[in-house]
This record gives C-alpha cells, structure tokens and sequence, in this order.
C-alpha cells in the first residue's frame, strides 16, 4: 500500500435470491457495513436492491448498523449489492500477550451483567457432554495464561477440524461439528466461543470479511463472508481469533457485525410472502486498493438516520447469507 502500515481494501458482497413463484413481498435485514475501530476506517459504503426499495437504516443491540428493506410488490428475484473501501492501520500490532490477562484480570473484568450476552450459552454456541468430551480428548486446558490458552484451542480447532463447504448449514448444531469433524468458518466459530465462554471469558461471533490474496496460504470458502471470534481481555480488549486460519489478532480481517453466534450477525435474514422455493447465491470479492476515494453513500451509514432496536425473530427465515 502506499503508506506504511496502512491497507486499503475495496469490498463487493452480491446476495441473489431467486424464487420459483411470484413473491408477494419480502422484507429482509441487512448486515453488510463494515464496522469501524481503532485501527479500522470506513472510506465509504453504498447499498443497491432491486426491485427498488429504500433501505432504513437502524443500529441493534449489539451495535451493528443495519438495514432493513421492505419490498412491497411482487418479484421473483432479490439482487442486494454493497460496496465499501476499508483502510485498516496496524495501529496496535498483533496480540501477543499482556503482562496484566492473568486468570484473575479475567474474573474481574468479567462483568456477569454488562457482558451476560457475551458469557452465556446461546442458541448456536453452548456447553455440551459432545463439547466436554472434545476439550478432553485434544487437552484443551486453561494453563496459567488466558490469550496462550486461547491460541492452543484454536490451534487445535484447525487441526481437528476438516474444512469442507456443503457439510453444515446455518442452522446447524455443535455437535455436529464435533461429531463429524466437519464444517466452516461459523462450525469453528461457534466451538471456539463456547470453550471461551466455558472458561468465562467474554466472547462474540464476528461476520465479515478476510482478505485472501496473501503470502500465508489460508482456508476460507472462496466467494464468501468469513466468521471468527473476539475474546475480551484485559489489557488487549476484543482479540481476534480466527481458528478457521489459526489467526490471532490479525489485521487482514475486516469485521462487519457481532452478536452472540451466527444469528445475531448472518449478513442477510428475512422474510418472504409466497415465492415457493427459494434459492440464495452469494459472491463476495475483498482485493487490495490504493484509492482512497469513498464509495457513493447510497444510505445513511451514520448520524441521526440510525435508529436503535432490539433484536428480534422474523416470523419465517427465508434464507440467510453465510
């Protein structure tokens, strides 16, 4: 890139849902603005859906910015495109210790109402006899430091687990992953939260994106999302970690949504009113950019525009991105 330490990257998500019959309407949730943090900038974001409909922009419970679109017509199709530019400084280098993530900085931080989402059991990621025996058999254990226990389970995640698309769904359980050994980035996702949590260390699923055109050879289904986790440790604050590609802390991710497994962050859930079959093709594309202009800011990404709502159920999921 042309600044040291700064990468910019142009991000392109296409969601395509077709159906056999006529829709009568569908409404759909949209997740796909990337987040911004310290070492992570915004340089633009725009959002198209055909049919035309004008997306109202919101931001949940867990601080995701969001969409929601209300297609009111009949259509037999769903095409949603975003774009954005991200530029990602290595502003706090990769997480390797802290001095002060002892076991017991961890049961302070730990707040069992401020972080309840975050140490609880979900509906995609929980204790289980299937996890116990997993945590046993590879010698998964706490040790004597938090962020070094983390790495050696998603280290472990990696070589335990085959990567193979087509093998789960978005809806599958844990154990099935645990059971088969196979699965995707959100199968490895989900376990790795549910050994940290069972450790008590807060921890959130990530959706987003992985830049793939690397020196390191990396496994993430191409044309596709990614999913990872972020522990919450004293001293480093939300750690990437990423068993999918056994990443700590890594600077080539881009995050788009969190929440307490893939539910809270699937990029796109919705519904739709008639429409028979449904069928859902997405195509991602994340490559390296010197531009910085912005992206066309097709819908209000921040400032009043957003509103605030708590997350809910739609009455039927018609399809979800992964």
């Amino acid at each position: 890139m042309s600044n040291s330490g700064i990468r910019r990257f142009a991000v392109e998500h296409v969601s395509e849902f077709r159906y056999s019959e006529a829709a009568r309407g569908s409404v759909l949730t949209l997740r796909l603005r990337p987040r911004t943090d310290a070492c992570r900038k915004l340089l633009g974001f725009s959002l198209d859906v055909d049919p035309p409909a004008a997306p109202t922009a919101y931001r949940d419970a867990f601080g995701n910015d969001c969409h929601l679109v209300n297609i009111h017509r009949e259509h037999r199709h769903t095409h949603v495109r975003s774009a954005a530019r991200v530029e990602i400084a290595d502003t706090r280098g990769s997480a390797r210790r802290a001095d002060n993530a002892t076991w017991d900085a961890v049961r302070a931080l730990s707040d069992p109402v401020r972080h309840w989402e975050y140490l609880a059991s979900s509906r995609l990621a929980f204790p289980c006899p299937a996890l116990d025996d997993f945590v046993r058999v590879h010698r998964i254990d706490q040790g004597d430091d938090p962020l070094a226990a983390l790495r050696n389970a998603a280290s472990n995640l990696r070589a335990a687990f085959t990567y193979e698309p087509g093998t789960t769904g978005v809806d599958s359980t844990l154990e099935q992953i645990l059971e088969t050994g196979r699965g995707v980035c959100q199968d490895y996702s989900h376990v790795m939260l549910a050994i940290a949590r069972s450790w008590g260390i807060p921890s959130r699923y990530v959706s987003g994106y992985v830049q793939s055109e690397r020196e390191r050879t990396e496994v993430a289904e191409a044309g596709a999302s990614h999913a990872w986790a972020e522990c919450l440790l004293p001293g480093l604050g939300w750690v990437g970690l990423d068993p999918t590609n056994e990443l700590v802390g890594d600077l080539w991710h881009i995050p788009v949504a969190v929440g307490r497994d893939y539910i809270d962050a699937a990029p796109t859930r919705g519904t739709v009113f008639g429409g028979g079959e449904s069928r859902l093709e997405v195509r991602v594309s994340v490559r390296g950019s010197e531009d910085p202009t912005s992206a066309s800011a097709a819908v209000p990404t921040r400032g009043p525009a957003l509103r605030r709502l708590a997350p809910g159920p739609l009455a039927h999921r018609a399809a979800s991105d992964q």
